[in-house]
C-alpha cells in the first residue's frame, strides 16, 4: 500500500510539472531556431548589410514560417525580438520577446513551403510601434523590402525611411520581400513559458524587468558579436 501511495504521489507529480517543462523546452527550441537562421543568414556573402545591421534598433526574427489552407490562403510564424537596451536603444542586444507573424498569403515569392523571415526594425518609431499590443505592416508602420549587399549604399535614404526592412530566406534563396499586410503581434503566452510570469514586451525591452535567460543566451551573444555598437545618428 506504502508503494502504491509513493507512485501515485510519483505520477502526480509528473504530470504537474510536464506541461510546465513541455511549455519552456518549446520556447528554447524556438529561440535556438531563431539563432541558427540569423546566424545563417549573416554568413550569406552579399546578404544582409552590416551597415544596416549596425543601424537597426531591433531584429525579429521567424523562423520557417508555413502556409496553411484557409479560406484563400494565409501564413502563420512564431519567433522573437531582440532590441539593443536603453531607451534610446544605444545599448548592448537586450533579452527577446517572443512574438508572433500573421498574414494572408505572406512571403513564398521564393517558391518554398516554409520561408525565414528577418525584419530589421530601423528606428524608434518602429520598435515602439511594436511594443504596443499589435502592428499591422503598411498601415500602422512603413516596410519596405531591404536590399542586399552593395545595394544599401546606393539606396539608403529610400530604405532609411521605411521603419521596417523585411528579408526572407527559402531553400536557400536570400531577398527582400515585402511584408506588406502582415501583423506582428506579442506572444503573451510564449513570454510567460519563457520568463516564468506574465511580461509584456515593452516590460522586457525597455523597462528591463528580467536579464538574457539562458534559451536566449546563443542569439544575444550572437549580436552583441555581429553588431556591437548602435550606429545610427
Amino acid at each position: 500500500m506504502k508503494f502504491l501511495h509513493l507512485s501515485l504521489f510519483a505520477l502526480s507529480t509528473v504530470l504537474a510539472i510536464s506541461p510546465v517543462s513541455a511549455d519552456i523546452k518549446d520556447q528554447e527550441e524556438r529561440l535556438d531556431n531563431c539563432t541558427n537562421v540569423v546566424k545563417e543568414i549573416l554568413n550569406i556573402p552579399d546578404g544582409l548589410p552590416q551597415n544596416l545591421l549596425d543601424k537597426a534598433e531591433c531584429l525579429v526574427v521567424f523562423p520557417s514560417v508555413k502556409k496553411f489552407a484557409l479560406g484563400f490562403g494565409g501564413s502563420y510564424g512564431k519567433g522573437a525580438m531582440v532590441c539593443r537596451s536603453g531607451e534610446d536603444f544605444k545599448g548592448p542586444w537586450g533579452p527577446p520577446a517572443m512574438y508572433r507573424l500573421e498574414g494572408a498569403s505572406i512571403g513564398f515569392q521564393l517558391g518554398g513551403s516554409a520561408t525565414d523571415f528577418v525584419l530589421l526594425v530601423m528606428n524608434e518609431k518602429g520598435a515602439d510601434s511594436l511594443l504596443s499590443s499589435k502592428v499591422k505592416l503598411g498601415a500602422d508602420a512603413i516596410v519596405a523590402a531591404g536590399p542586399k549587399g552593395r545595394a544599401s549604399e546606393a539606396a539608403t535614404d529610400a530604405y532609411m525611411g521605411a521603419e521596417f526592412l523585411s528579408y526572407s530566406r527559402s531553400k536557400g534563396l536570400f531577398a527582400g520581400v515585402s511584408l506588406k499586410g502582415s501583423t506582428l503581434r506579442q506572444d503573451n503566452g510564449a513570454n510567460e513559458d519563457l520568463y516564468g510570469r506574465k511580461i509584456s514586451a515593452r516590460e522586457i525591452v525597455l523597462e528591463q524587468k528580467v536579464s538574457v535567460p539562458s534559451a536566449g543566451k546563443s542569439l544575444v551573444d550572437l549580436l552583441r558579436e555581429k553588431s556591437p555598437e548602435n550606429l545610427s545618428q
